[in-house]
């Protein structure tokens, strides 16, 4: 049974869901409805990954009441500013074929975001979301964020995983009550995270495998997670960290992994903002 936790807004939110990063769309509806039958309950997408309608198809079709799933999409740069937010809102949810979402992101910390938040405020006090919340945010955008809306993020949904662990991201985070969430939370395998002996010595120490190593060790700490397979069998193995704990030297020896530097993307970088940019073919800052 996935354990869940409570937003500061009293909204409860599964510990580990699903995501659909980079599932192309043909694929996606099937991926979806393998991880809900599998037992995910939150699944997450955005705008920019072009598959909502899929996701869309596959809640509908899934079998499971539309109550007991948690679903969150993201608003990218191009949709950034009061108005277009609010058209791309409006856009998901069509696409989702949702009359309202349980999460809803701004993607990166880019363009208009704070005439994006004032959008994410109105439709959060209309009820059209049931909690709102950033992306990427390093700690500085999060704090000033913070200290200029009228409501808070719930969540900020960050790359984090044992070579870039964050403790100070997360330290802030809870100073500020925000629910941090893990995307990415294997690196996609980059920097040999599968072939760490510590991961490997300590999943054969559980029976487990470095995987499931690494998704206990991020909710152990109140972190969510959304890990991606479109394998069943790999959906179901990321769901199999319920039935044991990493003991505090376990802990310990994970923490020592940490490079503190991002393995997926980097914001305070020229050539990441320009890539983040171009991704939907987007203009570039002229400044860059």
């Amino acid at each position: 049974m996935i354990e869940r936790i409570k937003l500061y807004n009293g909204v409860s939110v599964p510990l580990e869901g699903f995501g659909v990063f980079q599932i192309p769309e043909a694929d996606c509806e099937q991926v979806v409805t393998d991880a809900i039958k599998a037992g995910y309950r939150l699944i997450d997408t955005a705008s920019s990954y072009q598959n909502e309608e899929a996701v869309g198809r596959g809640i509908r079709n899934c079998g499971i009441p539309r109550e007991e799933l948690f679903i969150t999409t993201k608003a990218y740069i191009q949709e950034m500013g009061y108005d277009r937010t609010i058209q791309a809102f409006e856009r998901s949810c069509k696409k989702l074929g949702l009359d309202y979402l349980d999460l809803y992101l701004i993607h990166m910390p880019f363009g208009d975001y704070y005439g994006s938040w004032r959008a994410l405020e109105d439709l959060y006090r209309d009820g059209k979301i049931r909690a709102i919340g950033v992306c990427n945010f390093l700690p500085d955008r999060l704090l000033d964020l913070c200290c200029n809306v009228q409501i808070k993020p719930q969540i900020n949904q960050i790359e984090r995983h044992p070579h870039y662990q964050r403790a100070e991201d997360l330290e802030l985070m809870k100073e500020l009550g925000v629910q941090p969430e893990a995307w990415a939370p294997f690196a996609e395998g980059l920097k040999g995270m599968f072939q760490e002996p510590v991961l490997q010595e300590i999943g054969k120490k559980y029976g487990k495998t470095p995987a499931q190593v690494i998704l206990r060790w991020n909710v152990q700490q109140g972190v969510v997670v959304i890990p991606k397979s479109v394998h069943r069998e790999r959906m179901e193995e990321n769901l199999a960290i319920w039935d044991f704990e990493l003991d505090s030297e376990d802990m310990e020896r994970i923490g020592k992994l940490d490079q503190n530097c991002p393995s997926m993307l980097d914001t305070r970088k020229v050539s990441e903002v320009r890539r983040v940019y171009d991704y939907l073919n987007n203009p570039v800052l002229t400044s860059l």
